[in-house]
């Protein structure tokens, strides 16, 4: 490159650089500037801010406001948020810090692997005995914890199987729905008993309960403990006792 021209090149550069330093300048400036000029809002943008501060819970849950919008609004009123889970049994606390600098404190039940660990054990049982005192049955009792705001272990609704199993453990009797009389041989609904029907088919109980779990006749509790009703109509009584006559011929004929 001739000298003259090279002479031309660093002239231009130079003239480039400080252009662009004087452009950084400008920028810090005007940064600088945005920073320490106070926000003037007019007042019908005051007046929207201040509506729509008033509606948090519907922004919050309008379904257009997005996940990232709801962290920013986290993040405009809360500064800190401090969780301890072995504070209170089966409890979560946690306190906020806002904004502001106020604090404020709250606890939530926590799902629990193990009812050792469960909140408030003892309120749970004596409701549990209350109810079953009363004559519920563990699907009706389970349905009364739910309304009551109960929650299992793991932090789901309760079932009857849930109030079955806590009974087993704390030992509370499953409530007859005869009381403590003896199993009458047909039920007011007209289904059979285990000795109602024994004696209909002539039969021992134990031959009942295995013919229930064969599925030769059908019957059901109203949960776990409970009597049996077991559902027998004068066509099938015959049909079995045929059978049974039949087989008891075979046995004695095979002896």
């Amino acid at each position: 490159m001739e000298p003259e021209n090279r002479l031309v090149a660093r002239s231009l550069e130079r003239v480039w650089e400080e252009k662009l330093r004087a452009a950084e300048a400008v920028e810090q400036e005007y940064g600088c500037w945005r920073c320490d000029e106070p926000l003037v809002l007019t007042e019908p943008d005051r007046k929207a801010l201040q509506k729509l501060g008033e509606d948090l819970p519907g922004i919050w849950h309008s379904p257009s406001t997005t996940s990232a919008e709801r962290k920013g609004i986290l993040r405009l009123i809360i500064c800190e948020v401090i969780l301890d889970q072995k504070r209170f049994q089966g409890q979560v606390w946690f306190k906020i810090v806002w904004q502001t600098g106020a604090t404020s404190e709250h606890r939530l039940q926590r799902r629990v692997h193990t009812y050792g660990d469960y909140i408030d054990l003892e309120r749970l049982r004596s409701r549990v005995i209350e109810l079953n005192t009363a004559g519920k049955m563990d699907r009706e009792i389970a349905a009364t914890l739910n309304v009551e705001g109960f929650l299992a272990a793991r932090g789901c609704k309760f079932k009857g199987e849930n109030v079955w199993l806590l009974r087993t453990r704390w030992g509370i009797p499953t409530v007859k729905i005869n009381g403590t009389s003896v199993n009458p041989a047909q039920w007011p609904d007209g289904t059979y008993s285990v000795q109602g029907a024994a004696a209909a088919l002539g039969i021992t109980p134990q031959t009942v309960f295995d013919y229930l779990a064969r599925g030769w006749i059908e019957g059901r509790q109203l949960t776990k403990g409970q009597p049996w009703q077991i559902e027998l109509s004068n066509d099938r009584i015959t049909t079995l006792r045929a059978k049974i006559q039949r087989t008891r011929r075979s046995r004695k004929q095979a002896s």
